[in-house]
């Protein structure tokens, strides 16, 4: 789980502990709000974990709904991973014109609405459950997912990279959380095979209570906020330059630079995609079946603790020299998958984790970093969507490889090769957008 303890509270306030006031002098807004904020998030974005443990549903899925067919049962989680880029483009938006309060509460209830349709699907009406657990899903999730992060990132400047990291690590938590309760649920509502779509249900009021009731704690702080506290402005480490500007998303997409960080985040994490998503598999082809599962959990722990530590690390170091560092252990690590066998391809899929939590805890920092904190949801939805692309070409050749490997997993390395090679390439481009950010103010 995530714990906000009382030093973690700390490290979220400014020195002084100070408040911003309003150019109107109307009303003193105090951190504190800022701190609620980052709690709701945290609790909304463990509910969101839910994105990752789609495997647990897709054998009795398949069984009960798609006639064994597990390629039409998998689309479903193809979808909520598309919609989630696209949710969190159009939830930005929404945010920016409207409220993030309003948008993460419509995201929960398209998100709650979507599992209760789910949970009413039978094989007769199977494309159904694309429509609703995938599409209306996935878009819910995206709704919530960019806005409650743009949003503690405005309360805490100075903290962006801590600030998301803990956020985007209750994410992975999440998928942690939850998958021993999912299959609880599924046990007691009669099986694999019988009990999914019951569980769907009560995910759909899970959904419904926490992303609701965490919507109304989800306060933006005033735009002169940003301005009047001395306090975030000065604590900025010098490795990190941060916009003056707030580009809209039809800016962002005229710059270079957000080429070159969605291309880089596109090809960056395919090694962790490939690991983490081929990681049971790989354990079992090591003779390690029996402890397959505690290993793939260990993988998803620190891939949660990669985001946080990292997260807070990019405060301190940059986010541009961090992604470079990070994407280098990548590349070098994937090579290693043959030469790592017995208990020791767990170490390594632990650090493959480790190193990928660091990427997706950077991204948003990054991209709020270059293009302005107001419109930072709708510019990382942006962005998300080469992680998408990125994600989709990443299962496909690890998935032909992993055919061609059968149980020799050395046949498996050449998609590795290519993660790592796509890899090495990302830091090439963080190379160039350090120097274009040399010579341009951002």
């Amino acid at each position: 789980m995530v714990f906000l303890t009382k030093e973690t509270l700390l490290e979220l306030q400014t020195p002084d502990n100070q408040t911003s006031t309003l150019n109107k002098g109307s009303k003193a807004i105090n951190k504190k709000h800022g701190i609620f904020a980052v709690i709701a998030a945290i609790a909304i974005q463990l509910t969101l974990g839910v994105v990752y443990i789609w495997s647990v549903f897709q054998t009795g899925i398949a069984i009960s709904i798609f006639d064994n067919n597990n390629a039409a049962a998998g689309l479903t989680f193809s979808l909520v991973l598309a919609m989630l880029a696209i949710g969190s483009l159009i939830g930005g938006y929404l945010a920016s014109k409207y409220s993030t309060r309003r948008v993460v509460f419509a995201g929960g209830i398209l998100l709650s609405a979507g599992f209760f349709l789910a949970s009413f699907v039978t094989s007769n009406t199977f494309w159904l459950l694309w429509v609703t657990y995938g599409i209306m899903g996935g878009l819910g999730m995206g709704f919530t997912y960019s806005t409650t992060i743009a949003c503690a990132q405005k309360w805490f400047p100075h903290r962006k990279g801590f600030v998301t990291g803990i956020i985007v690590s209750a994410l992975g938590f999440g998928g942690v959380l939850f998958t021993p309760i999912a299959e609880l649920l599924i046990s007691i509502f009669g099986g694999i095979g019988v009990g999914e779509l019951n569980t769907f249900l009560v995910l759909a009021l899970v959904f419904l209570a926490v992303c609701t009731i965490g919507s109304f704690f989800m306060r933006t702080p005033p735009s002169d906020y940003l301005l009047n506290d001395k306090s975030n402005s000065s604590s900025i480490p010098s490795a990190i330059q941060t916009s003056s500007k707030n580009y809209l998303p039809r800016e962002t997409l005229k710059t270079l630079r957000f080429y070159l960080i969605t291309l880089t985040f596109m090809f960056g994490c395919m090694g962790g995609l490939m690991m983490l998503g081929f990681a049971r598999p790989i354990a079992v082809a090591n003779g390690l079946e029996a402890t397959a599962t505690i290993g793939v959990m260990a993988a998803t722990m620190s891939n949660s603790f990669g985001r946080l530590f990292w997260g807070a690390v990019s405060d301190r170091f940059g986010r541009i020299n961090t992604l470079i560092v990070l994407l280098s252990i990548s590349a070098t690590l994937s090579l290693f998958v043959n030469i790592a066998n017995s208990y020791w391809i767990y170490l390594l899929i632990a650090f493959i984790g480790f190193v990928y939590g660091g990427l997706l805890s950077n991204f948003p920092s990054l991209t709020a970093d270059i293009f302005g904190a107001k419109n930072m949801a709708a510019n990382y939805g942006l962005v998300l969507l080469g992680f998408g692309i990125g994600a989709i070409i990443s299962s496909q050749i690890a998935g032909y490889f992993k055919n061609i490997a059968a149980d020799n997993i050395n046949l498996m390395l050449p998609a590795f090769i290519i993660a790592s090679g796509f890899a090495f390439f990302g830091v090439g481009m963080m190379f160039v957008l350090k120097a274009i950010n040399k010579r341009v103010a951002i």
